[in-house]
């Protein structure tokens, strides 16, 4: 019965990300602000990061939550208030800065609310798929533009970006608020019946729980903040140009470039499940260091790519490396500081996605702006994924005597 209930938890808290994954689908609205109120590419881009930079914090606030309420309820309170964030942005017609109060600071919170809550959920209902169902849980995050992205094209369309605000609002209240009510902890010390550690996955993980004071005090946390921190820099930056660069690019009109965008999100989703898998038989060293490299080269040749297929390929692979930090990162965490109070531990963690979309997103905007181009932001990006691959190969466990 507990073990039929776990994977309906799983399944509602994919759903949950979903939803709160359509932050993703940002660069569909760019062009259309841009156009209906004159707003410069830095304007519209600064949402996107307002966003971010509350959610990595309310992802902290709400893993401290969770150590005082139950998760029914954090996940609840969070996708209220990222819905009505989302469909009070529908009134910020020449109202920029209502729209980086609604869309980023109160949207924003709500996201990073309820989006810890089924990593912190399943990590407790999963001890024997530590990655793969870290993957899962992150998945339906990097999921949300596949859907978001070609609904919100077609309904700023037909009838215009304000009104595509405010409907998509009231979807993401109703769909985050179903999923949430079903988050629900195990019981206290539960495992599947019958299951023990293998002597691998005694070797990775801790020997007991730490507080999120203890785990501070480590170095590993630090330098699990900084992968994280290296890899959401890379993939943000793309996330929030992806359409308009589509565009130019490939040559493509809006329409298709916002088809793209969904179809692209398919690796951001794919790659949290794959990478946090290999990771378990790899070892999450390893697999970040491969995926690193990867996106050195990627990001490299992106820019001098014109046809769409293959540059919706490239940005396909880039992004499966950008989701897949979440799903590895989190079990990286579990790993090293065990399951019981992850929710504060990764949530912490998160202010290093925050710090990435402050950094990430404008370093790309800036340097379009400043060139006119993409190649010198895209160069620079692969140059950061090479000094990169360095960090993953010198982290080590912390080691008992230190615990």
């Amino acid at each position: 019965m507990q073990l039929s209930r776990r994977w309906g938890i799983a399944a509602a808290g994919f759903i949950l990300q979903v939803a709160l994954g359509a932050v993703y689908a940002w660069s569909v609205f760019r062009i259309p602000l841009s156009n209906e109120f004159g707003w410069s590419i830095p304007q519209v881009t600064l949402p996107f990061t307002i966003s971010i930079g509350v959610d990595s914090v309310a992802c902290f606030l709400g893993g401290l939550w969770l150590g005082r309420s139950s998760p029914r309820v954090v996940a609840l309170s969070g996708g209220v208030l990222y819905g009505l964030g989302v469909f009070l942005a529908g009134f910020s017609a020449h109202r920029l800065g209502w729209l980086y109060f609604s869309y980023g600071v109160l949207g924003g919170a709500g996201v990073g609310i309820a989006f810890i809550v089924p990593v912190s959920v399943l990590v407790k209902w999963f001890p024997d798929r530590r990655g793969l169902i870290t993957g899962i849980a992150v998945a339906g995050f990097g999921s949300g533009a596949l859907v978001t992205a070609p609904v919100a094209a077609r309904l700023i369309e037909t009838v215009g970006v304000m009104p595509t605000f405010r409907y998509l609002g009231i979807a993401f209240v109703l769909v985050a608020t179903g999923a949430g009510f079903f988050m629900k902890n195990p019981p206290e010390g539960w495992q599947p019946a019958g299951w023990k550690p293998s002597s691998r996955q005694i070797r990775q993980r801790a020997t007991r729980d730490f507080t999120l004071g203890q785990a501070l005090a480590r170095w590993q946390w630090w330098a699990l903040w900084a992968l994280l921190f290296l890899n959401s820099s890379a993939g943000m930056a793309l996330i929030s140009q992806e359409a308009p660069m589509f565009e130019k690019l490939a040559a493509v009109g809006a329409a298709v470039a916002g088809g793209m965008v969904g179809v692209v999100s398919i690796g951001n989703s794919a790659g949290r499940i794959l990478w946090a898998w290999i990771s378990d038989g790899l070892t999450r060293r390893w697999t970040l260091a491969i995926m690193f490299l990867l996106q050195c080269g990627l990001f490299w040749v992106l820019p001098s790519l014109v046809a769409a297929a293959m540059l919706g390929a490239v940005s396909f692979c880039i992004l499966s490396c950008y989701g897949g930090g979440y799903g590895t990162i989190a079990a990286f965490a579990a790993d090293y500081f065990g399951s019981r109070n992850v929710g504060a531990i990764y949530g912490l963690m998160g202010t290093a996605w925050g710090t990435a979309a402050a950094f990430g997103p404008l370093l790309l905007a800036h340097t379009v702006k400043a060139t006119g181009g993409y190649t010198r932001g895209l160069h620079l990006i692969a140059a950061m994924m090479a000094f990169s691959a360095l960090l993953p190969i010198l982290i080590s466990p912390p080691q008992p005597k230190h615990a």
